[in-house]
């Protein structure tokens, strides 16, 4: 761990270009990186908090099969809506990349051919699985079957994602492509080899013994697993057209494997950067004293705490991560979140709905941040931390101290008179917070920090309960003037305090105070006067609006839609009967008729007594609709009627024949019946 880090590097993730950004990338990934970031540069450090769009790989391969357009099609559109959301969120980069510029392929290819020519790859030819209707090698993610340790039948090529078990394609029990639907056969190729297994006892070294204490658990436990399990050479080249082609003779058709070009990305991003800005990158990432921290989520430990280490170490003039911050997921209404099913709140989506609130949802994702466990994000959570911590408190301290400051000195910081023990106390105890908030921070524990940032806004709330400023003001107007210097004290640190979790508050706060320059981390700790006696503020303005009902159950019918669409999707439909002759159909008299009368059978729930006139009579038809439609919203509805079937007494009424129904997407009821209203009653179906 390093003591006193000159540089910053910050990697946060490279999203996948096959789909807009979620709530769970942002709470995995997203936001965490960027309280990290934000608050490095308060304190004044040496920053670089890269990323870049990934967008290579089989998935891309298979949007654009699926969707009729190209690769280069689908990374261009998702690349767009990706960086754009970002940026309107406020999710601070340096720089935003693409693994298909022309810096990256250079630099992945460079990398590549530095460890071949000096031997650090193992070169095999291997039988991997080939559709023959397709005529090519397939990828991982191009074959599914049974997963040998659990039993899915829906397992990928690379990993069951019921069980979690990291797979070759080879291992899958009946293997089946997804481009034809056919069986693959075995077919030999050349590839090139990382051998994990040479770098056992370096991985074991330098994260089981040197980072024993400080890594997160979950993320220590996962690496000691994989370790345990035992590390086997891993293919860094793939049979695929779409890729940075592999580097040397004879590898024609080949190209780079998506993990191995993505984490190089954060290296040509940097590079990018470094070019933009007139800087030397490299010691960003080949200085000791230069503290790398990647940000993931915890799907991707093994590449960034196994398999990457081991391609730096191989390279041996990169430095390695000091932290892996990985969190667990986030769960959305309590079903995980799923794009192929638009199970998600997607960012790009949020921002439109929710215009000008981008702090709101930083804020949510922060307070339920899954850091130790799985969490659950509800529509219903996020209102409530909305209206009851960020308006109720934040917000209404800062408009307290705000309209007060204008009403009683015209927006003039009054100068403060004697100090009591209660203001000397609450100035000291705000004083500790920036520690308290660091220490939270520099663990990777945002969930903590943020709470308490907000502690100081409740530190503000009780003291001006507490004091009354409002009932004094008549009788001892002096000592409200040091009570509202105290008060703005307060919301001038919290202008500072809260920017790395709620920037765009931060700086509306900042505007509202009418701080020119921004107050530093470091001077709120200090003995020293955050915003002077004589300064001029500026009026009111809320911070946080009240969240309503129909904004929340707008999202919450939105889900509801895709729900419905994903059971009607993947609804089995019947399978055919048997053959029927003519003769068996003929036997069926089917008549259009019209229900005249309907009532409940007593004691029955499910069951309502019809009349219906047939055209050849009024009889009596009982039938099993109750739960679905009530007895008045049915009188008059033409139906079909199974007219021969053989009577049949149900609780004591003889029911003389059958109404046909069908059942719509969502399992409800529907009457079979003709579309023509001049179809008369008795009319044969034929």
């Amino acid at each position: 761990m390093i003591q006193e880090p000159k540089r910053y590097t910050i990697t946060a993730a490279l999203p996948y270009t096959n789909g807009p950004i979620h709530i769970g990338h942002l709470a995995g990934v997203y936001v965490p990186a960027d309280i990290y970031a934000r608050f490095l540069r308060l304190q004044g450090k040496d920053v670089a908090f890269i990323c870049g769009s990934d967008e290579h790989g089989v998935a891309i391969s298979m949007k654009a099969k699926k969707e009729g357009i190209t690769p280069q099609q689908v990374i261009d559109k998702y690349n767009g809506i990706i960086k754009q959301s970002f940026e309107d969120f406020g999710i601070s980069l340096d720089n935003y990349s693409r693994t298909s510029s022309s810096i990256h392929h250079q630099t992945a290819s460079d990398f590549f051919k530095k460890l071949y020519n000096e031997g650090k790859f193992i070169e095999e030819v291997t039988e991997q699985l080939y559709d023959e209707k397709a005529d090519q090698f397939l990828a991982d993610r191009f074959v599914t079957g049974t997963c040998p340790k659990c039993g899915n039948e829906e397992a990928y090529g690379d990993q069951c994602e019921k069980c979690g078990t990291s797979l070759n394609a080879t291992d899958l029990i009946n293997p089946k492509s997804t481009i034809t639907g056919s069986k693959p056969v075995l077919k030999s190729t050349k590839h090139w080899f990382l051998p994990l297994d040479q770098y056992d006892s370096f991985l074991r070294e330098w994260i089981l013994e040197g980072h024993k204490n400080d890594w997160k658990p979950n993320v220590y436990g996962q690496v000691k697993s994989w370790l345990e399990d035992g590390l086997k050479p891993r293919a860094v080249t793939r049979d695929l057209d779409w890729g940075i082609p592999v580097p040397v003779e004879g590898a024609e058709g080949k190209v780079l494997y998506v993990w191995f070009d993505a984490p190089i990305g954060y290296i040509s991003s940097t590079k990018e950067w470094a070019q933009r800005k007139g800087k030397d990158w490299e010691p960003y990432w080949k200085s000791d004293d230069t503290k790398l921290v990647h940000f993931i989520g915890k799907d991707n430990i093994v590449f960034h705490c196994v398999i990457f280490p081991a391609m730096l170490k191989a390279e041996g003039s990169y430095i390695l991560p000091d932290n892996v911050p990985a969190n667990e997921f986030l769960n959305l209404e309590g079903n995980k979140l799923s794009t192929s099913k638009n199970w998600a709140v997607w960012l790009h989506e949020y921002l439109e709905d929710f215009p000008g609130k981008q702090d709101v949802l930083r804020y949510a994702l922060t307070s339920n941040a899954p850091e130790t466990k799985d969490n659950d994000f509800t529509w219903k959570d996020f209102q409530a931390r909305n209206n009851n911590e960020l308006v109720a408190i934040f917000g209404n301290f800062i408009n307290r101290v705000v309209v007060l400051t204008n009403k009683y000195y015209e927006g003039v910081i009054p100068q403060p008179y004697e100090f009591s023990d209660v203001d000397i106390a609450t100035l000291t105890e705000l004083r500790a917070y920036p520690s308290v908030i660091e220490s939270s921070i520099e663990r990777y524990r945002f969930r903590e920090a943020l709470s308490e940032m907000m502690n100081v806004a409740r530190l503000g709330n009780k003291y001006l309960a507490d004091e009354e400023p409002w009932k004094l003001i008549k009788e001892n107007p002096e000592r409200v003037k040091t009570q509202m210097y105290v008060a703005l004290q307060i919301a001038a640190a919290l202008s500072t305090l809260a920017e790395p979790f709620l920037p765009f508050t931060a700086d509306k706060l900042k505007s509202i105070l009418k701080l020119e320059a921004p107050i530093q981390w470091s001077t709120i700790s200090e003995d020293k006067v955050l915003i002077p006696a004589g300064h001029t503020i500026g009026q009111a303005e809320l911070l946080f609006a009240k969240i309503e009902d129909e904004e929340v159950q707008k999202q919450l019918d939105r889900l509801e839609a895709s729900k419905k669409a994903n059971a009607a999707a993947t609804k089995v439909v019947e399978p055919q009967k048997e053959t029927a002759t003519y003769d068996d159909f003929a036997k069926l008299d089917l008549r259009v008729g019209t229900i005249v009368e309907a009532e409940k059978m007593p004691k029955a729930n499910k069951l309502l007594v019809l009349k219906v006139d047939t055209g050849i009579d009024v009889r009596t038809i009982v039938s099993g609709i109750a739960e679905h439609f009530k007895p008045e919203d049915i009188i008059g509805k033409r139906v079909t009627v199974l007219a021969n079937l053989a009577p049949r007494a149900l609780r004591g009424v003889e029911s003389q024949g059958m109404i046909l129904m069908t059942e719509d997407q969502d399992g409800k009821l529907v009457f079979v019946n003709p579309d023509d209203q001049n179809v008369k009653n008795g009319a044969t179906i034929n």
